[in-house]
């Protein structure tokens, strides 16, 4: 019982990042009916700012992990910054990350998306994958290609609650975190002006401009919301685990996508369900089966799920006019 309540503890904590990432998947497909596989791509960028905003604003006696030349992993110390390593901190870089990736997100819809918009869905489509492409190879060229290591924010604690089940403080963290924003976007879309005119795009494009809501500019803010959602996801996944590399978002993102198809995509409480799903069957496999297939289960559950129930969990089937 306890191996399966530590495994059921990590599935969620990794399901909690799973749904922040499938949440944008889910919202720009709600409003505009496209799949946006630069959304992954997104989630890496954000963690790549927060690991240059924590270096840039100088975190005061972190300690940072760095590949050495000889290929040893090199400790060293972040002195004379004006901030302490501590939660407030993280929260002020992840902050800062989420800020500056929804700009990049807005950026990206103004220039890929918005141009191609009037064209077929498989146009729009195609030019997604470019940009996930561009986002990769520019990360590589930008960042480089050798993994970094992000600086430690503030410091771990494991804290115990039963006979063999452990929780990291960074975990706990990822979770109130993780929820808080969720939270926020439930009441951001159903309690605030700009979620209703979201909404009212969401359900018919033309009849929400005949309304007189500029389209253009919820789409545009849409785009930014699941953004800066990707960004936070990318920094909690680097305080968690402090590796990040350019071609981090590709199978991260994937997966978050098969978590928004399983919940049912365009639909918020489906996308956060998907994700932990996915995330808690993750863990299992590699606690009670063969941690080689624990990248394989999210593709076999897609493969299900189109098979047998294609709009997803909560998802429902809408009736198309001809």
């Amino acid at each position: 019982m306890s191996t399966f309540l530590q495994q059921l503890i990590n599935g969620i904590t990794l399901g909690a990042i799973y749904a922040l990432i499938a949440l944008g998947y889910t919202m720009v497909y709600g409003v505009l009916k496209l799949i946006n596989f630069a959304h992954g791509d997104v989630y890496m960028v954000g963690a790549f700012t927060g690991y240059y905003l924590a270096n840039g604003l100088g975190v005061r006696g972190a300690q940072t992990l760095g590949v050495a030349p000889d290929g040893l992993v090199a400790r060293g110390l972040l002195g004379g910054g004006v901030l302490e390593p501590s939660l407030v901190t993280a929260l002020v870089v992840m902050l800062l990350a989420m800020v500056i990736c929804a700009a990049i997100g807005a950026l990206i819809e103004r220039l890929a998306y918005r141009p191609v918009r009037k064209y077929s869905r498989l146009t729009a489509l195609i030019t997604a994958i470019g940009v996930s492409l561009l986002l990769e190879n520019g990360g590589q060229v930008v960042f480089g290609a050798e993994p970094k290591f992000f600086p430690v924010l503030f410091e771990k604690q494991n804290v115990q609650l039963s006979e063999g089940v452990t929780i990291n403080s960074a975990d706990i963290i990822v979770l109130v975190i993780a929820l808080a924003l969720m939270i926020l976007l439930q009441f951001i879309v159903y309690y605030t002006k700009t979620g209703k005119a979201m909404r009212a795009v969401s359900f018919n494009l033309q009849s929400a401009k005949l309304m007189g809501i500029n389209t253009d500019h919820i789409i545009s803010f849409t785009f930014a919301l699941g953004s800066a959602l990707a960004a936070a996801a990318g920094v909690l996944v680097a305080i968690r685990i402090p590796r990040i590399d350019p071609l981090m978002g590709i199978l991260v993102g994937l997966k978050a996508f098969v978590a928004a198809v399983l919940g049912g995509i365009g639909n918020i409480p489906g996308a956060v369900l998907g994700g932990l799903l996915i995330g808690i069957t993750e863990t299992m496999i590699v606690g009670y089966g063969n941690p080689t297939y624990r990248d394989a289960v999210a593709f076999v559950i897609l493969i299900l799920i189109l098979l047998f129930r294609p709009s997803g969990l909560l998802g429902s089937v809408a009736q198309e006019k001809v």
